[in-house]
């Protein structure tokens, strides 16, 4: 388990008594990887059933970062490692924009490293991964929400799972560094194989986004029947989906490559730590489409089986291990951040995004009491742009709907028109909504 102590309220604390954080492992990769145009970014959003009220969301707000300490962060440059340093407040609400996601300007932000955005009856939240993974957003969006209903309808909304109670300090655990904690024995790392790469023409100023909106008990359904998960089968779904491009666009070289797709993994459930950073690791999972065709049924046992094998504990331990050695590397330790940025950004594009063709990430079935479900229509998942790979596929499940946002950077739709299409021919059915209408 993490370590489990209790803080002050609306205080960071690392041992030291100061008000600030060392990044987590997983989030020192993405400040040197940054460019002009670009940081990783991610989105959670949730649709109520009234237009919300930017006053009291406000005042939600600033009771909701309060209770996470590391959305209170500004990112610092030190001379070996960046750092997140702590803030008062919160970000100014903005407006929704059908542009999401674009690159954020710490400065035009209060120096906060997330954003909130309102539009209608919408509440979204735009994070840099530095502050935390998709599970940790959606946990921050449910308690902002849960503070919102609550201060709105003079309604007490039970606090459990990870709707935290923001009159209760944050412990440590909350803002330990899991991957410290749960690295398991070193092992020897397997040699990266580059996957086959989707390319399209560049359209980097907009981000395109295409939902599909599928009945949840449907497609839970067609995975119970194939022995799988609800991400397996979706995965296959999509390796189909990418094994479609590559047939369609050719080339030699690519030819010879593998369809992959990455599939974020939350460790938290794995390791029963409740830490409020990051702490995913990734399963790169595919088809060999050099050996021959295969069947839909095939294939989705075959990822079945690698996800299995990946996700591992012991397996996942040992490549936390890894990461958190190369952390721990003294000549990491001791070069100045200047040496440090380039190296780091390029391992980045190496190791990054050429492993895979695209990925999905799927956090799983949002679940809320009754006191907020009266208030709360839709839930919407989506990731921000990739610095290699041009399009990203992520997925959310609400009353009784799941919600599939891809998200790219290209002007071709071939992806995620071969993905819902695919569904489609199975007898699954798909309604499309798109953010291309400007």
């Amino acid at each position: 388990m993490c370590y489990n102590a209790p803080m002050k309220h609306g205080t960071v604390k690392n041992g030291r008594g100061s008000g600030w954080l060392p990044l987590d492992n997983a989030a020192k990769i993405y400040p040197p990887a940054m460019t002009e145009g670009w940081n990783a970014l991610f989105r959670v959003s949730v649709t109520l059933d009234e237009p919300v009220d930017r006053q009291v969301l406000k005042r939600a707000l600033l009771k909701t970062v309060a209770r996470f300490p590391n959305f209170a962060m500004r990112l610092r440059r030190g001379f070996f490692w960046y750092y997140l340093d702590k803030l008062d407040g919160a970000p100014d609400i903005r407006d929704d924009v059908q542009n999401p996601c674009a690159r954020m300007l710490f400065r035009e932000n209060g120096g906060f490293a997330f954003r909130v955005r309102c539009f209608g009856r919408r509440i979204a939240v735009e994070i840099f991964h530095v502050i935390t993974d998709g599970a940790g957003g959606l946990s921050f969006l449910k308690t902002l929400t849960a503070e919102y209903i609550s201060i709105k309808y003079g309604v007490k909304v039970p606090r459990e799972g990870d709707i935290l109670d923001c009159d209760e300090p944050a412990s440590a655990e909350e803002l330990a560094d899991g991957f410290l904690t749960h690295a398991g024995p070193k092992a020897v790392p397997e040699p990266p194989v580059r996957a086959y790469r989707l390319y399209g023409t560049p359209d980097r100023d907009f981000l395109h986004v295409t939902c599909g909106i599928l009945d949840a008990a449907e497609i839970s359904a067609r995975a119970k029947a194939a022995g799988v998960t609800v991400t397996e089968y979706l995965t296959t779904v999509l390796l189909f989906a990418a094994a479609d491009w590559k047939k369609a666009r050719g080339g030699v070289l690519q030819a010879r490559r593998p369809v992959k797709v990455t599939v974020p993994v939350n460790l938290r459930r794995l390791f029963g730590c409740r830490t409020l950073r990051n702490f995913a690791n990734y399963a790169n999972v595919g088809l060999d489409t050099r050996l021959g065709e295969y069947g839909f049924d095939e294939a989705v046992q075959i990822v079945h089986h690698q996800l299995k094998l990946e996700t591992d504990p012991r397996r996942l331990a040992a490549k936390v291990a890894s990461n958190v050695g190369i952390e721990r590397n003294v000549f990491m330790r001791l070069v100045p951040l200047f040496i440090k940025d380039p190296i780091m950004s390029i391992a980045y594009r190496i190791e990054g995004d050429r492993k895979s063709t695209t990925c999905l990430s799927n956090l799983g079935l949002v679940k809320l009491p009754g006191e907020m479900e009266a208030h709360v229509e839709r839930f919407d998942f989506m990731l921000g742009s990739l610095i290699e790979n041009p399009v990203a596929c992520a997925a959310i499940g609400y009353g009784g709907k799941l919600y599939v946002n891809f998200t790219r950077t290209i002007r071709e739709s071939f992806l995620e028109r071969a993905f819902f299409t695919r569904l489609v021919k199975m007898g699954i059915k798909v309604f499309i909504e798109s953010n291309e209408d400007r």
